[in-house]
């Protein structure tokens, strides 16, 4: 009767044995009991999740190396040009003569590649990442019209120059490239203006017009750079004619290494501004965080 009853009691309801509910037992803590064998599964997990969080920080790392290259990539090409026009073409003016053409290089390098493509980048920065997109969209679109207005402004500052010394516009390959670049990025940044910013335009629309936006971003960034490259050579070969062996083009003078050195640099912004942003993990997360809660100014999706 006593065996029973021991065997009957109230102590079978929960664990049969001590070690059933020992924390390194195969048991749940929600069988046992026990916080230590939740505490022991949590550490388990967080086990598993450690590879993951390294690569997730890994490239995060990686991205800023990149920014960071590509700002100082960005100021270098904006310090080789001025100096360029300044010391070895005479400086700038507005008044019809050379000087006022070197504005031209000057203006499309820092506006058409430089600038753009900074704008391009600051929307992947990870910093931003689970915040209110709208100053981030902002600041791009600020960027992005800066880089138009300069543009605009350098092609002013040669159709000028041209037309006051009776030089025919638009002959040159590198004219054709330019201004296709110009022309493109002006309608890239009317439709997106309408289609990303306005509050009244439909999420249907922003969702078609979002992966045309991007890749019409690549190209105008290849276009601008070629068309810088292609500028550049043609700007020397026009410079350094020279009567004397020394200023030749084809003996390479100093001013020759700064050109070419120029277009070394642009060329490599422009692959590293690229590569951010042919990269997937670098592209910003579509929903937000739970929890996360703000008023936009005017409108904000999953765009």
């Amino acid at each position: 009767m006593r065996q029973q009853v021991q065997q009957g009691g109230p102590s079978s309801d929960s664990c049969s044995s001590t070690s059933d509910c020992f924390p390194l037992s195969r048991r749940s803590s929600a069988e046992c009991g026990s916080e230590t064998s939740a505490a022991a599964e949590k550490h388990e997990v967080r086990a598993t999740n450690t590879p993951a969080d390294l690569s997730k920080m890994s490239s995060i790392i990686v991205f800023y190396l990149l920014y960071l290259l590509c700002l100082c990539l960005g100021l270098a090409c904006v310090v080789c040009v001025c100096v360029w026009s300044d010391q070895w073409r005479g400086g700038f003016a507005w008044d019809g003569s050379i000087l006022e053409f070197n504005w031209h290089p000057v203006l499309m390098v820092t506006g058409l590649v430089v600038v753009y493509g900074v704008g391009a980048v600051v929307y992947r920065i990870p910093l931003t990442w689970g915040q209110n997109k709208l100053p981030w969209k902002l600041l791009h679109a600020a960027l992005m019209l800066i880089a138009l207005i300069l543009s605009i402004v350098g092609l002013c500052a040669v159709f000028d120059y041209h037309n006051v010394n009776k030089i025919s516009n638009v002959y040159s390959l590198h004219s054709w490239i330019g201004i296709t670049a110009a022309a493109v990025f002006a309608l890239q940044w009317v439709c997106g203006a309408a289609g990303f910013l306005l509050p009244w335009s439909p999420t249907t629309l922003r969702k078609l017009l979002k992966p045309v936006h991007v890749w019409l971003g690549g190209i105008i960034l290849l276009l601008s750079i070629a068309a810088c490259i292609s500028g550049i050579n043609e700007k020397l070969f026009f410079a350094l004619k020279g009567n004397t062996t020394e200023t030749k083009y084809s003996n390479l003078p100093p001013e020759a290494v700064l050109g070419n050195s120029l277009g070394v640099l642009i060329v490599a912004f422009g692959l590293v501004v690229l590569k951010i942003l042919s990269n997937h993990e670098w592209q910003r997360p579509d929903s937000r965080p739970e929890g996360l809660a703000y008023t936009p100014l005017l409108q904000d999706d999953n765009e």
